[in-house]
């Protein structure tokens, strides 16, 4: 099958022929890839930055936002048959560790991460478990919705946190508004009655922002944080939820924090910087956010059954991976980058 592997970092990845993977075990799934979202991830593991943290051997096969159909199944398997329809979720879990059994199961003590430690779906065919993947109703298609599988499921864990701790009226800005702050945007609104507020320097993803569901629309130019305090009456958002984590978007995001607010990081690529005596006088939070669970990416795929969450995507053939890469790199994809096999 073809394939789409890492052969070094700060290399370009090749287009190879490898072998269709097999069922070996009685919980296997063989999905047959119908689309493979396209990650800023992918460019951190390009650049070297999963390197230590995953041990991954090269060559392998890149791709951690998948969908597709059923191609094969191991003998027990029997939440799904031959030929469904179905997004994965991103990790493959053991279900007996502590965290697996408190349905904690992105903290599996046992995890595998297709894409980023073991092979993913820049490919044709993809091995995965009964445990992770998820039958999509039928007015759902794969290339559709397959970056929800981890862009999508991040952004709604973490809205969903914001959901939690927050009442209606009270204000969230929601900073970046690219792959994961459009879905974050459409998840806050569809649970949660707060006021959205979106900041990103690109207008036209300013635009998208209120067109999917954001209350208030605010291009980053120099402004923005005077224009949440003005928004606010002085007092700052009860939440920030945080897609870049980069470019000086933690400092500003921490200015645009109330007393006894919530920072929900999600992007990542700096430091947060600030002085312990002004998260104990102001009692300030972090925190952090990463995949959802299983059981969330179900309660995502009900959503977007339900039409409250569209993704937006541009798709590219597999022989394409090369543009959809750069196109992502260069700020050119408004939404989602989907690849094609």
């Amino acid at each position: 099958m073809k394939a789409v592997q890492v052969v070094g970092y700060h290399q370009d990845m090749v287009l190879a022929d490898i072998p269709q993977p097999l069922v070996t075990g009685p919980l296997d799934v063989i999905v047959r890839i119908g689309g493979a979202g396209v990650c800023r991830t992918d460019l951190h593991v390009l650049e070297g930055q999963w390197a230590a943290k995953s041990n991954v051997a090269l060559p392998y096969t890149i791709g951690h936002e998948n969908a597709g159909w059923v191609h094969e199944v191991g003998s027990a398997v029997t939440n799904v048959a031959v030929g469904d329809k179905v997004i994965l979720h991103p990790l493959i879990t053991c279900g007996l560790c502590r965290a697996c059994r408190a349905g904690d199961d992105v903290h599996c003590e046992n995890s595998q991460f297709p894409g980023i430690d073991t092979d993913g779906g820049y490919a044709e065919y993809l091995k995965t478990t009964a445990r992770s993947v998820v039958k999509l109703d039928d007015s759902l298609e794969p290339a559709d919705v397959a970056a929800l599988a981890d862009a999508g499921l991040t952004a709604y864990h973490a809205a969903a946190k914001v959901a939690r701790v927050t009442r209606p009226g009270d204000v969230c800005v929601i900073i970046g508004a690219g792959g994961l702050g459009h879905i974050g945007i459409q998840v806050l609104s569809a649970i949660s009655g707060v006021t959205i507020v979106v900041v990103d320097r690109n207008p036209d993803a300013v635009a998208l922002a209120v067109e999917v569901g954001a209350h208030h629309g605010i291009v980053a130019d120099g402004t923005q944080v005077a224009q949440i305090l003005e928004l606010t009456g002085g007092h700052g958002a009860e939440a920030v939820l945080d897609f870049v984590g980069e470019g000086g978007a933690t400092a500003e995001g921490i200015a645009m924090l109330r007393r006894a607010g919530n920072y929900f990081v999600v992007g990542y690529g700096e430091n947060i910087d600030v002085p312990t005596i002004d998260v104990i006088s102001t009692e300030i939070n972090f925190i952090g956010n990463l995949v959802g669970s299983y059981n969330d990416l179900n309660e995502l795929m009900t959503l977007a059954a339900q039409g409250k969450v569209t993704l937006h995507t541009t798709k590219y053939p597999l022989d394409d991976f090369a543009k959809a890469l750069a196109d992502l790199d260069a700020g050119r994809v408004r939404g989602r980058a989907i690849l094609i096999p």
